[in-house]
């Protein structure tokens, strides 16, 4: 028999009785809440979307900035026991209405700010034989999801649920009971979910956010990633929760100047990024537009997404005296599961497994592979989902028993530590030699010209892989091609060098903030198979 456990009453519940219903638990733009205050928030919310008729087992999808509504949202659906669905508010209409249909949600939440989005996902999805059939609103417009949507305002959904008399007590779920899902797409798969227990919130907070990034309840945390991504989610809301620590929200999109401003502002202790973040803030630093000291509190630095530069590990330290720990997670396994540990970074490394997590690197046989041997990285741990929903082929390609295979190419160092190599197919063949894409970007992002890099393969005539750097400069500096390519040569083996270099305006991602390779392929194919210069602009690139 399974366990009886609600992530909510974790999170939030367990504070309270702890007696900590004074601390501050969230600080957003509109307002701050202590521990009570978001307990009974989240009481007000669960009561509304009971009035609703929201049921346990039922999906709620939320389309929501990172504010007040998303937060207490998503723990109010848990704690009905119903499952939450926070998706990313960089999609369009279109995309919106593909996860509604296939979430088979009959309740939307959204913001005032993407209600027009929201109007036109309802509309598509209904079209697609979807079950939505009610919306929320944030704000006092809650008019045009046409005659057959019941749609409210959000204070309109509390004032429902005040008539009922209380909050409801947290639903008994078990620890296996599904509590939330997290749409995923990779850099070309179609979207899908990814099924989370009740029970995976505690494993990675008692994990990863208790052995690894040693949370504190005097904490508090301030993460580049928004609530929808499952690194986000953790950082904002699951490990400060956890252990009676703090977050700061942010709805904006988050720069330099923005994140210097809110560090300072808030005094903030836990800062989370990615390397598309720590980028432009070394670079913001280094021209002069951020003080270093808006950072001064911070005591640990994260990274997760993509393979932190060892320039970016560096400059952190010792521009920001930040100690910055990459490492790699998966929506599928909720958050970090190989990661630098506190004193002990590696540079260029995601570092070792965490603790409650084992790792293999198998090679194409499917069988582990020596140190020093490169091949698929595979994780096993309690906080990997139990699959896809309505994704049976998938299922079978990714889940083989325990084990969940991540499709990124590791090489495990003499040291213990672990090292990307990119993706598992995106690895190039070279004169017939495998090319890394991480490598070569590794080399082109230390130059002073360059920003960002992304190395894909385009074919020649004979069908055989040419590596194309799609370079994103720095600012007030330009591409140079031959420049890029000689430095290459200087630092790599000539044959890893790319043998074209083209300039982009942005790196194109997912809604979930991977890399679009497969677009910067086509892209490149395009201009390298025209008689034109290796540097150039490539408009539409993002």
């Amino acid at each position: 028999m399974a366990e009886s456990f609600n992530a909510a009453d974790y999170l939030v519940g367990r504070r309270i009785a702890a007696g900590d219903g004074d601390r501050e638990a969230v600080r957003a733009p509109s307002r701050s809440l202590t521990y009570a205050e978001l307990d009974a928030e989240i009481g007000r919310v669960a009561a509304g979307l009971a009035a609703l008729g929201v049921q346990p087992e039922q999906r709620v999808v939320l389309c929501m900035v990172d504010e007040v509504e998303l937060f207490t949202g998503i723990l109010a659906t848990m704690r009905l026991g119903a499952v939450a669905v926070p998706v990313s508010t960089m999609l369009r209409g279109a995309e919106l209405a593909v996860l509604v249909a296939d979430s088979r949600s009959r309740l939307l939440l959204c913001s005032a700010t993407f209600a027009d989005t929201s109007r036109a996902a309802v509309v598509a999805a209904r079209q697609r034989g979807g079950d939505v059939a009610e919306v929320v609103v944030t704000g006092d417009d809650a008019s045009g999801f046409g005659a057959d949507v019941v749609a409210r305002t959000w204070d309109e959904m509390l004032a429902a649920g005040d008539a009922l008399g209380g909050a409801p007590p947290a639903y008994d779920t078990w620890d296996e009971s599904q509590a939330l899902w997290l749409y995923t797409s990779g850099t070309t798969g179609k979207p899908k979910a990814a099924m989370h227990r009740h029970a995976d919130i505690r494993t990675v907070c008692e994990t990863y956010g208790q052995q690894v990034l040693d949370i504190r309840p005097d904490d508090l945390c301030l993460s580049v990633a928004k609530l929808f991504f499952a690194y986000g989610i953790g950082n904002s809301m699951f490990f400060p929760l956890s252990v009676g620590a703090a977050a700061v929200l942010e709805p904006s999109r988050p720069t330099p100047a923005l994140l210097a401003e809110l560090a300072s502002r808030h005094r903030v202790t836990m800062l989370f990024g990615t390397p598309s973040s720590f980028g432009p803030l070394l670079a913001a630093a280094e021209a002069g537009q951020v003080d270093p000291a808006a950072f001064a509190t911070v005591r640990r630095g994260v990274s997760a997404g993509e393979a932190l530069p060892a320039r970016m590990v560096e400059g952190m330290r010792d521009v920001f005296g930040i100690e910055v720990l990459d490492g790699i997670g998966s929506t599928e396994a909720l958050h970090i599961y190989l990661s630098n540990r506190p004193g002990e970074v590696v540079p260029g490394t995601s570092g070792v497994p965490v603790p409650g997590y084992d790792v293999e690197i198998r090679g194409s046989d499917g069988t582990p592979v020596p140190d020093g041997e490169t091949g698929t990285l595979y994780v096993r741990g309690d906080s990997i989902c139990t699959g896809y929903w309505c994704r049976t082929a998938t299922n079978r390609l990714v889940f083989e028993g325990e084990w969940l295979r991540t499709g990124d190419t590791y090489v495990r160092n003499p040291d213990g530590t672990y090292t990307c190599l990119g993706r598992t197919d995106d690895v190039l063949k070279v004169g017939g030699i495998w090319v890394t894409p991480a490598e070569v970007e590794e080399r082109l992002v230390a130059h002073p010209s360059v920003a960002e890099v992304v190395v894909v393969a385009v074919h020649d005539a004979d069908g055989l892989d040419l590596p194309v750097a799609c370079v994103v400069p720095r600012e007030g500096h330009t591409v140079d091609s031959e420049a890029l390519i000689a430095w290459c040569r200087e630092g790599l083996a000539s044959f890893k060098r790319p043998r074209h270099v083209i300039e982009i305006g942005e790196v194109p991602r997912t809604a979930t903030g991977k890399v679009q390779r497969f677009r910067l392929r086509e892209l490149a194919a395009e201009l390298v198979a025209a008689p034109a210069p290796r540097s150039a602009t490539l408009e539409g690139a993002h």
